[in-house]
């Protein structure tokens, strides 16, 4: 340790003394040299900084990539196609309502076992992908919303709008019985 220190303040004498031997053997002509240097190296490395500051004000702004409305876009259009072809989560409440259904019914006419059984989970189902549709447009319509989105992020923002738009047409349908009817006990 203490040889690192000496050979520092060796170092820092022999630069002292070159200093002093280019000032023409005064020391304070070389302590003035001496902080000339270190005021030019602050007034270049300023100089450097406020070139970086005016360049990057001459910048223009990155044009947004669009990742997450991209994302959120295709997100939209998968919500609407799984809210046209069923979810596996309308699935498990329809087969849950069909189980409840059986159990509900056991005794009843025949019009409450239709009711129960098959009734109960078509609503289900149209419910569920009701849900799906629904979280689709949206997603959609908010996508659309945003500025200065790219056209492909747009036309696929469009599409889950469609296919929301659609399977909510269809699940409302499907729920308050418009398209088919429970079928009737004789």
């Amino acid at each position: 340790m203490t040889a690192k220190t000496d050979e520092n303040t060796e170092a820092e004498k022999t630069a002292e003394a070159e200093r002093t031997a280019e000032a023409g053997g005064d020391p304070v002509a070389a302590d003035a040299a001496e902080e000339r240097d270190v005021v030019d190296e602050q007034d270049a490395a300023d100089d450097l900084d406020d070139l970086d500051e005016r360049a990057g004000a001459d910048r223009v702004p990155a044009a947004p990539t669009g990742v997450t409305a991209g994302a959120a876009a295709v997100v939209s259009a998968a919500l609407g196609l799984a809210a046209l072809s069923g979810t596996w989560v309308g699935k498990v409440g329809s087969e849950r309502e069909t189980l409840m259904g059986q159990i509900k019914a056991q005794g009843g006419t025949a019009a409450q076992q239709i009711s129960e059984i098959y009734g109960d989970a078509w609503h289900t189902t149209a419910l569920v992908n009701g849900l799906f549709s629904l979280l689709a447009l949206i997603t959609a319509t908010v996508v659309l919303t945003r500025p200065r989105r790219p056209v492909w992020v747009r036309a696929v923002a469009v599409a889950g709008a469609v296919l929301g738009g659609i399977g909510l047409f269809l699940s409302t349908g499907m729920y308050f019985d418009l398209f088919l009817s429970l079928p009737t006990a004789p």
